[in-house]
Parts: structure tokens; sequence; C-alpha cells
């Protein structure tokens, strides 16, 4: 009788089937997303920030949009640090106290809702700075400082991570051009860093939303071939055959790219 009951419950309210918004534009999103995934993906990123954007132009509801953006993030990132470790740009010394903090931090940024509009102003302006100071560069970024203090490291890991936890992205936007600009690490060293970063805050945002009672939407399935296929190729250039004035140049366009997220949504 138990059982019986189960089954009429189940059949009352079956599982949320796809939105039609997304079911309708499903092909496009899988064709942006897989452009997203492979320009990110050069820099080490994992493209959150893209498709948030483009989730946001088509009018998604936002608590579809934030357990997509991250769990892309994840495949996408994965592959990425896979790429960079591989050819040799991983820095372990500088990714683990950034990645102390940060995790924890992300968990209760994914805890919490999303910042009002006013602070995603501020976070665009920032990113287009960023982006602005690596076109504008002449070289890397000249020669590479001492390491910071273990200090500095924790404090920017930590407030990246909550960063990355709150607005469902996996922090790399903010990351990469820290160390860049900053000198210190170059930019492939930077962008491996960056996507292990990724990938642990990602993991820690979305288990935040999770625990919380969130679900993981239908979508991630189709869509998730594509960003793994694009990651691929992105990382595979970036992480091998591209020169610093090109990988400088992609950086900047996913700062720009992540500015107008803000912006739009």
């Amino acid at each position: 009788m138990g059982h019986l009951s189960a089954i009429v419950a189940s059949a009352e309210n079956p599982p949320p089937a796809m939105p039609e918004t997304l079911a309708t534009n499903l092909p496009l999103l899988a064709f942006l997303f897989f452009g997203a995934s492979m320009l990110y993906a050069s820099v080490g990123h994992g493209g959150a920030s893209a498709y948030l954007a483009v989730m946001g132009i088509i009018g998604m509801a936002p608590q579809e949009m934030k357990p997509i953006a991250l769990s892309l993030n994840i495949a996408v990132s994965a592959v990425a640090l896979f790429s960079f470790v591989r050819a040799g740009h991983f820095d372990l010394a500088l990714f683990r106290p950034l990645a102390l903090v940060s995790i924890p931090a992300a968990f209760v940024g994914g805890w919490i809702q999303s910042p009002e509009p006013v602070f995603k102003l501020i976070l665009a302006v920032a990113l287009i700075v960023g982006a602005w100071r690596l076109l504008v560069a002449p070289t890397e970024c000249g020669e590479l400082k001492r390491k910071p203090a273990i200090g500095v490291l924790l404090a920017i890991g930590g407030a990246i991570g909550f960063l990355s936890g709150l607005v469902g992205i996996g922090g790399g936007i903010f990351l990469t051009p820290v160390l860049v600009i900053f000198r210190m690490a170059p930019a492939k060293v930077a962008a491996a860093v960056s996507a292990a970063f990724i990938a642990v805050n990602s993991i820690s945002g979305i288990s935040g939303f999770l625990l919380r009672g969130g679900e993981l939407p239908a979508a991630i399935w189709p869509l998730l071939p594509c960003v793994l296929i694009g990651a691929l190729i992105g990382s595979l250039w970036g992480s091998g055959r591209a020169r610093i004035p090109a990988l400088r140049r992609s950086l900047a366009a996913v700062l720009i790219f992540a500015a107008a997220k803000f912006l739009i949504i």
C-alpha cells in the first residue's frame, strides 16, 4: 500500500520538465556555449560569466541559471586544467593558499542569494579596467615580482572565492588578471592556477546551492558535450601554441564578456 501511495504521489507531482524558453533556445545555447567554452578554456576559465549572460538575454529564471553555469564551469575548467597541467604550466605552491580559503568562502557565497544590481555594476567596471590594463600593457607585464606573502594569497583567495559562489561563477575572471597584472605569475601559469581555482570553487559553490535545497536543471546534460568539446579545443591551443599577446587578447575578451554579463543580468 505504501508503494502504491508513493507511485500515485509521484504521478501527481512529476519531476519538473525543461522550461519552454530553454527548450526552444537549446540549439542556439549549444552553439554559443561551445564558442564561449573554447574562448574561456584557452585562458584557463570555465565560461560561467558567458553562460549567465546568454541565459539572461533569453530570459531564463535565475534559479535555473546559477546551477547550469556552475555545473558547466566545473566541466570546462577541469578540461582546461588537464591541458595546462599536461603542458607543465601549473604551480601548486601558488594554488594551495589561494584555494585553502576560497573553498569554504565559495560554499558560503553559494548559500547566499545573488548581489544587488549596484554591486554587479561595480564588478563590471572592475572587469573592464582589467581588460584595458591587459590590452595596453606593451609586454607580458614585465619581470615577475617575488611571490606574495601567504597572507596576501589567503586574502585574495577568500575574497574571490566568496564572490564566485555569490554570483555563480568560478572566480577566474578576477584571479587571472590579478596574477598577471600584478606580476605574480606568467600568463600560462596564471591560466593553469585559475583553472584549478575555478574547478574547486565551482564544486564548492554548487554544493552550497544543492544543500540549500536547489536542484540541477535537466538542460545541463544536452549542453555538457558542447562545452567539453569547446574546452578541449580552446585549452589545447591556450596551453600549447598560443603566444602571450594572443593569450592576453583572449583574456581581455573574456573580461569584457564577463562585464557585459553583470550589466545585462
